[in-house]
């Protein structure tokens, strides 16, 4: 009988006279695999490779992105992408506190103008810059996107030379450009 003590004791695995002399035995998956490990050889680095490695970093300060011409930027690529008319975009820091830019576009009939809004707010909203409202869908002659800085006239062609946004906010840049 064992002792208490020899009890407590771990007992060692596989140090019996029968696990010594057998040889272990090994599958051909595992002895393929320690093949490979050890004749792998290092890979060749590209020299195209190298000199991308080695390039020095130069450390660049991003540059003040200004939001009405990013803004500006969204509302033209949207406007471009499904084809817009007639495109223009009106700079009025200087005659209104209520937006920055206007841009107005015509579309060819109220479906294309009423995509071309539509188009805008969904690229709007994919950068992060809902709009605060839109009008004029129903019946998509004239459809207006105010996002804060930028706001965006939608229009069929006889709508917009009928009202004449362009000559009304350019009268006095004429005049201060006939001046200078």
């Amino acid at each position: 009988m064992a002792t208490s003590e020899q009890r407590d004791r771990p007992r060692k695995v596989g140090t019996s006279k029968a696990a010594k002399a057998a040889p272990r035995k090994t599958s051909t998956a595992a002895k393929k695999a320690a093949v490979t490990k050890t004749a792998a050889k290092p890979r060749a680095i590209k020299p195209a490779a190298v000199k991308a490695i080695s390039k020095p970093r130069t450390r660049t300060t991003p540059k003040a992105v200004d939001p009405a011409d990013q803004l500006r930027g969204i509302v033209l690529n949207a406007l471009d992408d499904l084809k817009a008319r007639d495109v223009t975009a009106i700079d009025v820091r200087g005659k209104s506190s209520v937006a920055d830019l206007m841009v107005v576009a015509s579309g060819t009939s109220s479906r294309h103008v009423k995509s071309l809004a539509d188009e805008v707010v969904r690229k709007a909203k994919l950068a992060g810059i809902p709009p605060i409202g839109v009008e004029g869908q129903r019946e998509a002659e004239w459809v207006l996107v105010d996002l804060g800085d930028v706001i965006v006239h939608v229009m069929l062609p006889r709508t917009r030379e009928f009202y004449g946004l362009e000559r009304l906010w350019t009268v006095g840049d004429r005049e201060l450009a006939a001046a200078v």
